[in-house]
């Protein structure tokens, strides 16, 4: 579903202020507790620089989804979904509600998405057996189709993999060819070409990276930094890695098992003083803005340098 905002798109201010307790607030402003709101996903506009949070009051089936939006005031408004102009299409195939299953792959139905161009790529699972898909949908919705299936080598599994959906990912630009760049489970990273994902297609993916085994990455952004290009990846084990993109092209494909936790491929650091970081998006050209946990429990919401 894809609501046009109009004016809804901006605060006052633009830019996003810093909101300690920004959950607590949220509770505060929907008239309910703290335990009932679960901040879901993190989106910047790219014009406005506001901060839109998606989030739930209330847990499972019964929660009631809520679109909110802060301002480079701080100012926590509820954005009005009311006469608000919306497309959505139907996602074909989607794997059906397993709730006994360790993850039930219908809240893996769509995982993460990303315009490339006037296409919106989609990541997560179908009920096929070849299921981990990436399905390309032609902006304004029309159709879509049955997308790509596609396969990775796990290193860390020591296995090919079809059944992982991809996490998170960013299109990025290797020697004049758009590319995919994709975090799964367990942490390895991938590069997909645009151009070998249609629709009905089965496509291996270059394993490009390892990075440690007992993690999900969360949230990925491209950014340039005194004259290199960089990818920031927060994970929900391994901290925030800040990994150099030069060696993206040229990196050969990961094919053999890598044991213990251990990395391998390119090469990365972790960003020590990124802690507890839940939600990532880039601001500006300088800054990303980030739900980062504290210690005692609480989220704020936070603009942070680029490392």
């Amino acid at each position: 579903m894809a609501l046009e905002l109009g004016a809804e798109g901006a605060g006052d201010t633009p830019g996003t202020l810093d909101v300690p307790g920004i959950d607590r607030k949220i509770a505060a402003l929907l008239g309910t507790d703290q335990s009932e709101i679960q901040i879901n996903d993190l989106a910047v506009n790219p014009v406005s620089h506001n901060a839109f949070l998606s989030v739930s009051r209330g847990r499972g089936a019964n929660a009631t989804p809520v679109l909110v939006r802060v301002d480079g005031a701080g100012t926590i408004d509820v954005v009005s979904l009311s006469g608000i102009t919306y497309t959505e299409l139907a996602l074909p195939n989607a794997p059906a509600s397993n709730p006994s299953a360790r993850r039930n792959p219908r809240s893996s139905s769509v995982t993460d998405m990303s315009f490339v161009d006037d296409q919106l790529f989609i990541a997560g699972l179908s009920s096929e057996e070849f299921s981990s898909k990436l399905r390309a949908v032609e902006y304004p919705f029309a159709s879509i189709n049955s997308g790509t299936s596609v396969e990775i080598w796990h290193a860390a599994h020591g296995r090919f993999e079809t059944h992982s959906p991809v996490y998170t990912f960013v299109p990025y630009e290797l020697d004049g060819e758009q590319n995919l760049i994709a975090g799964y489970l367990c942490t390895p990273l991938v590069k997909f070409p645009v151009t070998t994902l249609q629709p009905g297609a089965k496509v291996m993916g270059t394993t490009i990276a390892e990075l440690g085994s007992g993690n999900r990455p969360i949230d990925m952004v491209v950014y340039a930094k005194d004259g290199a290009d960089y990818l920031l990846m927060s994970n929900t084990s391994h901290g925030v890695m800040k990994i150099p993109t030069s060696d993206f092209d040229t990196q050969p494909g990961l094919s053999e098992p890598v044991g213990g936790g251990d990395t391998a491929g390119v090469t990365f650091e972790t960003i020590l003083q990124l802690t507890g970081i839940e939600q990532l998006d880039l601001l500006n050209d300088e800054q990303i803005v980030v739900i980062a946990r504290s210690d005692a429990g609480q989220a704020n919401l936070e603009a942070r340098a680029l490392p």
